[in-house]
């Protein structure tokens, strides 16, 4: 098992990537923490895992919730070797309807609890002194503009530039910092992602899922268990020489 002894702390991981990323991480051999502003499904998430689990409560939007979660999961793990940055938000309209609202409330999760979480738990990381993986979720939607996507795509470009700047900066304490790009990946939020379209678009409901899953080279949309392989491959000392890099799982979509 590539990740036997090693401890994960991921967020957003209740349900949708995150939770397979856990899944499979234990697979694997490691311990997750299952980072999660909804507690609740947290629980029950780290209870269909087994063992190897446990609940944390974060909202990365705030920073004593960030520091409680970091410190809570790492005494109950015994530390923290890999980081996952997963929790993030969804937002679209035309950039003349964009509220300062969402505006700041996009950023303040996407991009600032990005940043303050993988400060936290590389300060416990550079403490320790056994170095440690930070995986950073970014999109394609980083790597380009979109007519009603831009807060989301702003938000994602800023995950990919903080990726680099961390990962120049934390790799001389042993912590390599690295991003996935994921496209299109279906699930349960893709519902909430096709109802914008639907509005502002004025397609159908589900006209624009079918659109672009027929869009993507590979054939169909990607599905959370496309990502994992790259999760586990960056979270090993197979990928200990990468370093600030963003690592396109879409199916083709970006070539970089």
């Amino acid at each position: 098992m590539r990740l036997s002894g090693k401890t994960a702390f991921i967020t957003g991981a209740a349900r949708g990537i995150g939770f397979e990323f856990a899944k499979a991480y234990v697979r694997e051999g490691a311990r997750v923490a299952i980072a999660d502003i909804n507690i609740e499904r947290a629980q029950s998430a780290a209870a269909e895992i087994g063992d190897a689990a446990i609940a944390v409560e974060i909202d990365v939007s705030n920073q004593e919730s960030i520091d409680r979660a970091v410190a809570f999961a790492a005494e109950a793990l015994g530390g923290i070797d890999i980081l996952i940055n997963n929790a993030a938000l969804f937002s679209a309209a035309p950039i003349v309807e964009v509220t300062r609202t969402d505006y700041d409330r996009t950023f303040q999760v996407n991009v600032a609890g990005t940043f303050f979480t993988m400060q936290a738990v590389a300060k416990h990381m550079i403490a320790r002194g056994k170095g440690g993986k930070i995986i950073n979720m970014a999109s394609q939607a980083g790597r380009r503009g979109e007519a009603l996507v831009s807060v989301y795509c702003a938000t994602k470009a800023a995950v990919i530039s903080l990726t680099q700047s961390a990962g120049l900066n934390l790799i001389e304490h042993g912590i390599n910092v690295n991003a996935i790009a994921p496209g299109v990946v279906d699930g349960e939020h893709w519902d909430g992602v096709d109802a914008f379209f639907a509005k502002y678009e004025n397609k159908a409901p589900g006209q624009k899922k079918k659109e672009v899953g027929e869009s993507v080279p590979f054939g169909r949309m990607g599905i959370a268990e496309d990502l994992t392989g790259m999760a586990i491959f960056l979270a090993t000392d197979e990928a200990k020489y990468i370093v600030a890099q963003c690592y396109n799982v879409d199916g083709g979509q970006w070539m970089s």
